[in-house]
């Protein structure tokens, strides 16, 4: 870390005590972004902890729909976003009008909606669900049908590992889904002694070719659990760094330096003194909406 940025961290830091804020980033940001927080996690962990807090001001390092969940779920809190030009485009793959459709189309069964959403299609679901929970929500409902949006390969791992019958919404990561089974096979030939770890967002083809299947907090986890001491990691490279920090004394390699989302990448220490020294990029979900998406992302995070 630069001396400027060692300096503006500390600053970060302290205002943040004085306006009794605290500090969520993704797995996926920029390492002095995932440093400068109080808390690094996925989609669910962010989810739990905004829940949780007693804080005053929550200040998202992520991108939108993730400043929005929390707001969702902390009405009398502020969520701040440091740079709101940080979307997704997986989100955008679905719309609540195009989902309302769909499912008068099939019917009534639940919709799961990955957290990968705006508010509005939340609003139109029946609960949510993260890469780490994914299976376990699904099992949860009694219908023997369901609908699964937005990312086609979640749901594809997720009816993988149920005998429900999975509807697809033909949406998806990006980066995840451009990963291919050649680029895997060369970084295995490339290190042939590390273990493999897959994003359930890959696509069918590319999971099969994993040792283990997790989303980013379980690949930190299934890291310190295994035995091995190298790990190629087939997701976004902004985990390389909560990997190395976790379990400094193993190795692990990206499966594709492609694999970088720019949007996760948006967030500067800059952004997050400006909007918490300003109060700037407010994130604010309208009551209508919040009370519906609320009650679909309660009972996510009600499942153990």
């Amino acid at each position: 870390m630069t001396t400027k940025n060692s300096t503006l961290h500390q600053k970060i830091r302290d205002l943040a005590k004085i306006k009794k804020a605290i500090i969520l980033a993704h797995n996926y940001q920029p390492a002095q972004i995932q440093d400068v927080a109080d808390v690094c996690g996925d989609s669910l962990e962010m989810s739990i902890k905004a829940a949780a807090t007693d804080a005053d001001i929550i200040v998202c390092c992520g991108v939108r729909f993730m400043a929005e969940t929390a707001a969702i779920l902390c009405p009398d809190k502020i969520v701040l976003m440091p740079n709101p030009e940080a979307g997704c485009p997986m989100a955008d793959m679905v719309t609540p009008e195009a989902l309302v459709l769909r499912k008068k189309e099939l019917g009534d069964i639940p919709v799961i909606t990955y957290v990968n959403s705006s508010a509005a299609v939340k609003a139109v679901s029946d609960i949510c669900c993260t890469s780490a929970n994914v299976v376990k929500v699904l099992n949860t409902l009694k219908s023997d049908e369901v609908l699964m949006t937005p990312d086609r390969n979640l749901a594809r791992y997720a009816a993988a590992n149920t005998d429900k019958k999975v509807h697809l919404w033909e949406g998806y990561c990006p980066f995840h889904n451009d990963l291919s089974v050649e680029t895997v096979k060369a970084s295995k030939a490339a290190h042939p002694k590390a273990l493999f770890m897959a994003h359930p967002e890959c696509t069918p083809d590319v999971l099969e070719l994993a040792d283990s299947i997790q989303s980013t907090s379980g690949m930190i986890r299934f890291a310190g659990e295994s035995s091995a001491d190298q790990f190629i990691i087939g997701t976004e490279t902004g985990l390389l760094h909560a990997l190395s920090k976790a379990h400094p004394e193993k190795s692990f390699f990206p499966v594709s330096d492609q694999l970088l989302c720019t949007d996760m990448k948006k967030t500067r220490l800059q952004h997050i003194w400006d909007c918490l020294e300003n109060m700037s990029g407010r994130v604010v979900v309208e009551e209508s909406i919040r009370i519906k998406a609320m009650d679909a992302v309660k009972k996510m995070i009600a499942i153990k």
